[in-house]
């Protein structure tokens, strides 16, 4: 990439991120711009390491789940950009975290995959990585679906692209079939929600309750919006998507909590089964990564999937940034 593609914006911040200083040489400071008349809250964790580097740092988007935000995935952010010197940017999608909610008639998975592309463009940057977690998951398929050529690798993470995690057979959906069979999965999927929400706070209780509550906070102000986009969830099926990932050439790492009482072990083998990916289990539920946001760093220097994941996209990321320089063949 050119100078001009690895430009860190110049605009003030929106608000600091003061409690992430204590990483030593991440600078992590939240903005927003305007697209159709939309505002969208994003956030872009940088190590002063990596730009003393030759080498441009990789850019990656962390996507996130539903009812949450970008903000709540700001220490698994900076842990990435301080130890891999990646450039990590969290936007919120429409309706959370700040960001402007999008019209009933506009809310699709595309529609929050267009929302990550205008981003990008503003950004004025080259490919992306794209760490997708629940729904982001499904934006990051449906992203690479729509702009392979700007998208260096997926890790794919407990998403929600395949539709067998809509089929909701507990107790609660037996229960309220009968009576309220539209509700019965939303209800479902609140108490499955609620069932992970222990794990959530292993370990560093404080820290991770600072790092949520300010996406919480701006999720109940918009909190009408989000139940429409639940419903469409429903019917989300991009296996289509999915399967073609295998001759792609977009590297994918799939990566899932042991515990995840959402979307659980038969749609993890799901999706394996369509992308040809092996599963990476990892300790935790749905939200694994909230409660421990080293792990997705963990997870690229330590196992061997994912190192191999790391070549393969560095090789990737080469191969884009050449074809990117290469000069248009006259007709």
């Amino acid at each position: 990439m050119d100078n001009h593609d690895e430009r860190i914006p110049s605009h003030g911040p929106l608000l600091p991120i003061d409690h992430w200083r204590h990483r030593t040489g991440v600078q992590m400071d939240e903005f927003s711009f305007l697209h159709n008349d939309h505002r969208t809250v994003y956030s872009v964790s940088s190590s002063a390491a990596a730009e003393d580097d030759a080498t441009p740092p990789l850019w990656a988007f962390n996507l996130h789940g539903y009812l949450a935000g970008g903000e709540m995935y700001a220490r698994e952010s900076a842990a990435l950009a301080q130890r891999l010197g990646w450039r990590v940017v969290n936007p919120s999608f429409a309706g959370f975290g700040g960001s402007d909610p999008l019209a009933w008639a506009e809310l699709s998975i595309a529609a929050l995959a267009e929302q990550v592309e205008a981003l990008r463009q503003h950004l004025g940057i080259g490919p992306i990585v794209l760490l997708g977690h629940s729904m982001g998951a499904a934006v990051a398929v449906e992203y690479a679906a729509r702009y392979p050529k700007t998208t260096i690798a997926i890790i794919y993470r407990d998403g929600i692209a395949t539709p067998s995690w809509q089929d909701r057979e507990g107790v609660i959906p037996r229960l309220l079939g009968k009576v309220a069979p539209d509700l019965a999965p939303l209800a479902d999927m609140a108490v499955a929600v609620v069932a992970d929400l222990p794990d959530l706070f292993v370990g560093r209780l404080v820290a991770t309750l600072r790092s949520v509550m300010p996406d919480v906070r701006r999720n109940l102000k918009t909190i009408a919006h989000a139940v429409p986009l639940g419903s469409m969830l429903l019917e989300v099926d991009q296996r289509d998507h999915v399967a073609k990932l295998k001759t792609s050439g977009v590297p994918v790492l799939a990566e899932w909590g042991c515990f995840d009482h959402l979307t659980d072990a038969h749609v993890a083998a799901e999706f394996a089964e369509l992308s040809g990916t092996e599963i990476q289990w990892v300790p935790g539920g749905h939200s694994w990564m909230l409660a421990r946001p080293g792990g997705q760093a963990d997870l690229l220097e330590h196992t061997e999937a994912g190192k191999a994941f790391t070549v393969a996209l560095t090789e990737r990321a080469t191969r884009l940034r050449r074809a990117r320089r290469q000069p248009a063949l006259s007709a």
